[in-house]
């Protein structure tokens, strides 16, 4: 086995070439880290500005953060001589790889990132998607997960949600109750809207303005199809619904307005 004999020049020489890039490449690496510190903490001055989900911020500063460290290391190993060509290939094909791999899940993850930076809906509102509906109890990077009203717990992948028609029953802070009463064709049509606007008038709950109207809406094959509208606020709708129509069945009876069930004229031809 040959010694190797390590002399004082070679180590001079050592030092001499490698010493520099490692200085330029500590300098690069204490300094782009600092540069990225302050990076990030403008980026979440930023978000707090833009009133961004707390979940979103943590995040985007995460990735930010992540993204410009890797950028700093690159950097620090091409200071020392290091190829980084192949490497950032090899990393750049790995991502493609995973990417495809696990597409569905990055167009969940794009749907809420989405979602938690636009807020079409927030936690606590009431929405509907297709037949799915309820009350939105947690919004994840993947997934949304709501609660509806028996109770039960529906999970849907934020991909969906950031591609579909979604409606926000509690976006606004009011909203209008339709009441749909059929009354018979020999019935009184003036005193049953009379009825119907004094229902409405009577609860408190009833906003003024708009004001409520009763209108004509349908000739039906067995009644006069009325429509009552009224205007609330909307963590009163279903009380108000509920309680409204079956107070106006209750008057309607009282006046003696009919409420027909549906019926047919038979005529029967008898031939000799």
């Amino acid at each position: 086995m040959e010694n190797f004999n390590i002399t004082p020049d070679d180590i001079l020489n050592f030092v001499a070439t490698v010493g520099p890039k490692l200085l330029a490449a500590i300098a690069v690496l204490v300094i782009g880290l600092w540069i990225v510190k302050l990076i990030v903490k403008g980026v979440g001055k930023g978000l707090d500005k833009s009133n961004v989900d707390d979940a979103l911020k943590s995040f985007l500063k995460s990735l930010v953060s992540i993204l410009l460290k890797v950028m700093v290391y690159i950097s620090a190993l091409g200071m020392l001589g290091i190829e980084m060509t192949s490497f950032i290939a090899v990393l750049g094909a790995a991502g493609l790889a995973v990417g495809l791999a696990l597409q569905g899940s990055l167009a969940n993850f794009a749907g809420g990132v989405l979602i938690l930076f636009f807020k079409p809906f927030k936690v606590d509102d009431f929405i509907e998607r297709g037949s799915e509906s309820g009350t939105v109890e947690r919004i994840d990077i993947l997934h949304t997960v709501l609660r509806t009203p028996n109770n039960q717990v529906i999970t849907i992948p934020n991909g969906q949600l950031a591609n579909s028609p979604v409606t926000n029953y509690s976006a606004k802070e009011t909203r209008r109750a339709v009441f749909p009463v059929g009354i018979g064709y020999t019935s009184d049509m003036k005193k049953a809207r009379e009825v119907m606007l004094r229902v409405l008038n009577e609860d408190e709950r009833t906003l003024k303005d708009p004001e409520p109207i009763v209108v004509l809406t349908n000739l039906g094959d067995s009644s006069l199809d009325l429509s009552a509208r009224a205007w609330t606020k909307t963590e009163d709708y279903w009380g108000f619904f509920w309680d409204n129509l079956e107070k106006m069945k209750e008057e309607l009876d009282k006046e003696g307005i009919e409420l027909p069930f549906p019926q047919r004229d038979v005529h029967l031809i008898k031939e000799d």
